[in-house]
């Protein structure tokens, strides 16, 4: 007992520090796809691939058929994808981080088959699906 009394400190870091490694997990909500059953879903032909990157890294490269909301913007251009709901939606960003956040905020409009492309555009670019400009 005098071990935790003189180290009290010490232990109370120990769990916070643990804690804050926790956060991030437990805020990542939504599901995550890999790149190719991503693609299988835009194959089928009733999917929305909505990228969050800003404008400016949305025309350098996106994945074709992809709609552009940047993530700042996206509780108040929510009604352009409305007719959307119903369908399954595909949030891409550069890493997956952003993607994450978007799906969440989706969910919560009402958005029922929403997923996080996993890795990003980085991964789509990596396995050599195409991209346009």
């Amino acid at each position: 007992m005098k071990f935790f009394i003189d180290n009290i400190f010490l232990i109370a870091l120990v769990i916070i520090s643990g804690g804050a490694l926790l956060v991030p997990l437990l805020q990542r909500s939504g599901s995550k796809v890999s790149v190719l059953q991503a693609t299988q879903l835009i194959n089928q032909g009733k999917t929305l691939v909505l990228d969050v990157r800003d404008a400016t890294e949305f025309a350098v490269a996106h994945v074709r058929d992809a709609k552009n909301i940047p993530l700042k913007e996206l509780p108040a251009r929510m009604g352009e994808i409305d007719k959307f709901k119903g369908k399954t939606v595909v949030v891409v960003c550069p890493s997956g981080v952003q993607s994450s956040k978007a799906t969440a905020q989706l969910k919560r409009a009402g958005f029922n088959d929403v997923h996080s492309l996993n890795g990003g555009l980085t991964a789509w670019q990596t396995q050599g699906l195409p991209t346009t400009k």
